[in-house]
């Protein structure tokens, strides 16, 4: 089992979460809700790489 201190598995949340928002701002002018859907894109694929390295730890 991994230390506590050890686990960045939960940062890949952040990431996607911060890769969404970077995308959306190329959408921004086009369309908002394109805005608000790599948001949502980005924090899902967060989400699933945290559950696949999280996966792998155990």
């Amino acid at each position: 089992m991994t230390d506590k201190k050890e686990d960045k598995s939960t940062w890949a949340i952040g990431g996607g979460l911060l890769a969404g928002v970077g995308a959306g701002f190329f959408f921004l002018p086009g369309s908002p809700l394109a805005f608000v859907g790599s948001i949502i894109l980005g924090l899902g694929l967060g989400l699933i790489i945290t559950s696949l390295l999280s996966r792998r730890g155990n």
